[in-house]
């Protein structure tokens, strides 16, 4: 009897502990861009849709939002989830991509990529901009994530360099961040609401991008803020995303705060190590555990001469691993304009002097 309760007690136990099925997944600080808590985050897998946050950076940057396109044959080879947009009809760039967006539509993805750059100049853009932002285990062969004719593989870690670099486009914020939209074209009026569930599922979810396809299985990028805290969590082939992207989210939210490291208002060097007035332009904080915080370290090093008024730096660590840095400044001396008398003054003590 007491055998069975222990194995019922055991049982439950690790019932509720939140788990995480995906295969593989990054939980980021979006403000250093530190990985905070990682599975398999460098196995490649197929990701679907969330291509879509490519696609959509990419004509961010190299197109006119209000510019008009008129639909192309090319939207006829699209299936799967589309908006269901017409040859010959017109859209502007904006609305294509809270299409593209909202409702992953596989159909605004080509005419976005045949109408900015031609679909193929489009892809390799793609893959230089994973380049640039280090995304070095990422191939794009198409702009929307269908895996039947051509491929585009990833991993949890480079699409949340991707996630961080997009999340920094205003634009972008926008659109991930909207939940319903209304479009009108030259044929139609249409209302999009927002697929990703969990911006309507967790009330600290400000934005996302999911995807799925028999091959690559479900997948999610999503973006979360509490208490100044802004994190974004990648799963790559994720049975359950939406629940396990809030279990994450609020395991880490709990678990991190932002802690003031250097405080500039505060700063001070003492005599003996420097006669100069020194001081900082900024403070420093940094996102910690509770038990990461005995292990930063400061190092200050100050310069012989300064230059352009930079009198030194400070360098931050966690654990050894150099985290920030700020520079130190000497405070710059104001020279008054003397007075006639003392300019008189000055000249017969100087003639005393003599």
């Amino acid at each position: 009897m007491y055998i069975k309760k222990l194995l019922l007690f055991f049982l439950c136990f690790f019932l509720l502990i939140p788990r995480v099925y995906a295969y593989g997944y990054v939980v980021m600080d979006l403000d250093s861009g530190r990985i905070i808590a990682s599975e398999n985050m460098n196995n490649r897998e197929l990701i679907a849709s969330t291509t879509k946050i490519m696609t959509c950076i990419i004509v961010l940057e190299n197109s006119n939002l209000d510019q008009k396109i008129k639909v192309g044959e090319e939207v006829l080879s699209m299936y799967g989830t589309n908006i269901y947009i017409e040859v010959g009809e017109e859209l502007s760039v904006k609305d294509l991509l809270y299409g593209l967006m909202l409702r992953s539509g596989n159909d605004a993805a080509i005419v976005l990529a045949v109408h900015t750059l031609g679909e193929e100049n489009f892809i390799q853009k793609m893959n230089e901009k994973a380049i640039e932002i280090g995304m070095n285990h990422t191939v794009f062969a198409n702009p929307h994530g269908l895996d039947d004719v051509s491929v585009n593989y990833s991993t949890a870690y480079d699409m949340a360099l991707l996630s961080r670099y997009a999340y920094q486009n205003s634009v972008y914020r926008e659109i991930i961040s909207t939940k319903k939209y209304v479009a009108t074209s030259s044929l139609k009026t249409y209302v999009w609401n927002n697929r990703m569930s969990l911006i309507r599922q967790y009330n600290n979810c400000i934005g996302g991008k999911n995807g799925y396809t028999p091959k690559a299985g479900k997948s999610l990028v999503s973006y979360a803020r509490k208490d100044k805290k802004t994190f974004t969590i990648v799963s790559l082939d994720d049975d359950s995303i939406y629940e396990n992207h809030r279990r994450l989210y609020e395991k880490y939210f709990s678990l991190y705060d932002y802690y003031l490291i250097i405080d500039a208002k505060n700063f001070f060097i003492e005599r003996t190590f420097s006669s100069k007035e020194l001081y900082l332009k900024k403070s420093f904080s940094y996102l910690l555990s509770k038990e990461e915080v005995d292990n930063v370290t400061t190092l200050v090093k100050l310069y012989p001469t300064t230059k352009n008024q930079k009198a030194g730096m400070i360098k931050i660590y966690l654990k050894g691993k150099e985290i920030g840095s700020l520079d130190i400044y000497e405070e710059k001396r104001i020279q008054r304009k003397k007075s006639t008398f003392q300019k008189a003054w000055d000249f017969l003590w100087n003639r005393r002097k003599k």
